[in-house]
């Protein structure tokens, strides 16, 4: 396990499952949090491929921040399909001021981790990583 600048490892499985959503689109979305006792970034949540958007946001706690992968799947105007990879770092304004600066301080070296993340998204609402922001980002 590689250990993060602010001393929080990297579980293995976030590795693997990112892999196998990007490789073989096994998973819509991932959550991940950081175990503060283990002192690592887990896997939370998996999403099924037929998942949609609404179901990797309402799995995002109001309250509590939270990393998280979205494959984006979308069509471009000339008619191809496409998807991108999304890095959403979740810190809601109503999380502790610590997570929110311990979620701060790991998620470059978390990021790093995960090869193959196109766009990144801090939100701090669900206005800042609504649809219509994925859309207008993903071209």
């Amino acid at each position: 396990m590689a250990n993060a600048a602010s001393g929080m490892a990297v579980n293995d499985d976030c590795k693997l499952k990112f892999l196998d959503l990007k490789a073989k689109r096994t998973y819509r979305f991932i959550v991940y949090k950081i175990d503060e006792k283990q002192k690592e970034v887990v896997v939370e949540k998996l999403g099924e491929p037929a998942q949609s958007y609404e179901d990797f946001t309402a799995s995002l706690p109001a309250a509590e921040c939270r990393y998280a992968i979205y494959d984006y799947d979308f069509v471009t105007e000339e008619n191809c399909q496409k998807s991108k990879i999304f890095f959403i770092a979740w810190s809601p304004d109503t999380a502790r001021v610590r997570s929110k600066m311990l979620y701060a301080s790991s998620k470059d070296r978390f990021k790093r981790e995960l090869d193959g993340i196109q766009v990144e998204l801090q939100a701090t609402d669900p206005t800042e990583m609504g649809l219509d922001v994925i859309r207008g980002r993903a071209n």
